[in-house]
């Protein structure tokens, strides 16, 4: 169970460096085509994608899918919180509930995944000899 829990741990690190490839991709977009800012920026997405792509497949070997997926939604957050530091944009209340739902989905299907997961556990030390 320990395991478990450093996974959800490193999916969350993981998915933070993924919400950063979409700043990048922002900051990339604000600058003259081909520039050499334009160029750092869209490399460092690209570099960030590609570290992505290789421990989401990590990721993705050690929970099930369905939790996995489940917590990309804390992106929605990452972003928020993006957007207030580097885009100095307005939270409004509507965004601000719209996250406390996704975080409590999430929370709800962990939650319900861990009960699904002890059922299991338990059922199999029942066909022990």
């Amino acid at each position: 169970m320990k395991d478990h829990y450093r996974t959800i741990i490193i999916l969350n690190v993981l998915l933070l460096v993924y919400s950063l490839s979409g700043v990048c991709s922002k900051l990339a977009a604000g600058e003259a085509f081909l520039s050499g800012r334009f160029l750092l920026f869209y490399g460092i997405v690209l570099f960030l994608l590609a570290v992505y792509a290789v421990a989401w497949q990590q990721i993705i070997k050690r929970l099930p899918l369905t939790m996995a997926y489940a917590n990309k939604a804390v992106s929605v957050l990452w972003a928020m919180v993006w957007g207030i530091i580097f885009f100095h944009e307005e939270i409004s209340p509507g965004k601000i509930i719209g996250a406390l739902l996704v975080v409590g989905g999430i929370v709800l299907f962990a939650f319900s995944d861990r009960q699904e997961v002890s059922k299991k556990e338990e059922g199999e030390e029942d066909q022990c000899p």
